[in-house]
């Protein structure tokens, strides 16, 4: 019985925010697998990421600091934001070397049509300074954007994705984004 509630609570909750809309599959994002997942910020978020492709049923890999040539042999990339010092840190990267790593990464993915999905999986614990410049240089980069409601309750995301026309789902808490993660890959 709790299934069935659960199942008819995300249904209704992908249906209010516009995921579920009767559009023709090819209305969703081109996404394809394998998927790479790759840190933007070197936050602990990444591995979320790499477990939710897994509960999703998707072909992931996890390079946390991808570089051009770990795109080979990918379909999709996928951009997991959130800034970390502890992270930088750990990578042997300062904030100037990373954000030159993604933008050089998210050139590549353009060169090979690789198409972008952005995750902002840490919510407004995760926001902050650092992680705002990676959102306003990168998302507009994505063929859609994923985030934890809370990471945008200043309207960050919608903003961009409006101006941009790319497709945003929020999700009440990280482990909900395994639906939306799943439908994205569907066609394919």
């Amino acid at each position: 019985m709790k299934n069935i509630i659960h199942t008819a609570l995300l249904v209704l909750f992908l249906l209010s925010s516009g995921w579920i809309s009767g559009k023709p599959a090819e209305k969703l994002p081109p996404f394809r697998q394998p998927l790479l997942i790759s840190s933007a910020g070197q936050s602990a978020e990444v591995q979320s990421a790499l477990i939710l492709a897994k509960r999703a049923g998707l072909k992931a890999s996890l390079i946390k600091s991808a570089v051009k040539k770990d795109l080979n042999g990918f379909e999709t990339l996928a951009l997991v934001a959130g800034a970390s010092m502890k992270g930088l840190g750990a990578a042997g990267l300062d904030i100037t070397d990373e954000k030159e790593r993604v933008r050089r990464l998210v050139d590549a993915a353009g060169k090979k049509e690789v198409p972008i999905l952005f995750l902002h999986l840490g919510g407004e614990a995760r926001r902050g300074t650092l992680t705002d410049d990676f959102i306003k240089e990168f998302v507009s980069c994505a063929a859609f954007v994923l985030v934890v409601k809370s990471g945008n309750k200043d309207g960050i995301f919608t903003e961009i994705c409006r101006k941009k026309n790319i497709p945003l789902v929020e999700v009440e808490r990280t482990v909900d984004a395994v639906a939306p993660l799943k439908q994205c890959f569907s066609g394919n």
